[in-house]
């Protein structure tokens, strides 16, 4: 027992304090596991898939299998057109098609959005650049996406990039909110499929 501590007293309280202390901090860390999300593996088969979606400001109709004969796709999640990190994000992959191109990869930002709103954000923040395209339900839930929120789905995507090489293999996942590192991750992704 500590110096000037008497029996009964004190010594209790801080083994108690303790205790509570990790108690506290093993809830958290039980509670926060099931927020970290689980996208595909590296390595793993992208599912196929076809959707609706707009390329210039008209409709486009995209198909993985078809769009992968051609190169490699880089499939980006974004939760919502318009919002602030969407919109910049958005600007960074327009601004980095030249670089997507040479490298022989096609770029598709995926959203839950409807047909009118990528009609004008494939305009508007993809500056024409590269096509968007509906995540239906099935699409969401195949690339596990769904940006949920004390468990219950928003509605959203998560924000999650993969990079798909020709094989129809997942090359890279990258899932982070912030997009900051999106384009610069699956830009080098692509550049170095091309290098092999």
């Amino acid at each position: 027992m500590p110096r000037g501590v008497e029996p009964g007293r004190g010594y209790d309280s801080l083994g108690s304090m303790t205790r509570t202390i990790l108690a506290a901090a093993a809830a958290l860390a039980l509670t926060a596991a099931p927020s970290a999300h689980a996208q595909l593996a590296q390595g793993a088969l992208a599912p196929d898939f076809t959707a609706q979606g707009a390329l210039k400001g008209k409709p486009f109709a995209f198909n993985l299998k078809r769009a992968l004969k051609k190169g490699p796709v880089v499939l980006y999640f974004y939760p919502k057109a318009f919002t602030q990190g969407c919109t910049l994000e958005a600007h960074a992959f327009a601004e980095a098609s030249g670089a997507f191109h040479k490298a022989g990869a096609q770029v598709v930002g995926m959203s839950n959005d409807d047909l009118p709103a990528l009609l004008r954000f494939s305009t508007e923040a993809c500056r024409d650049k590269f096509a968007v395209a509906a995540a239906t339900p099935p699409v969401i839930a195949a690339y596990d996406v769904d940006l949920k929120q004390n468990g219950v789905s928003t509605g959203l995507t998560t924000r999650t990039s993969y990079v798909i090489g020709r094989t129809g293999k997942v090359v890279l996942v990258h899932s982070d909110m912030n997009y900051r590192d999106h384009v610069k991750l699956t830009l080098a992704a692509v550049q170095k499929l091309k290098a092999r």
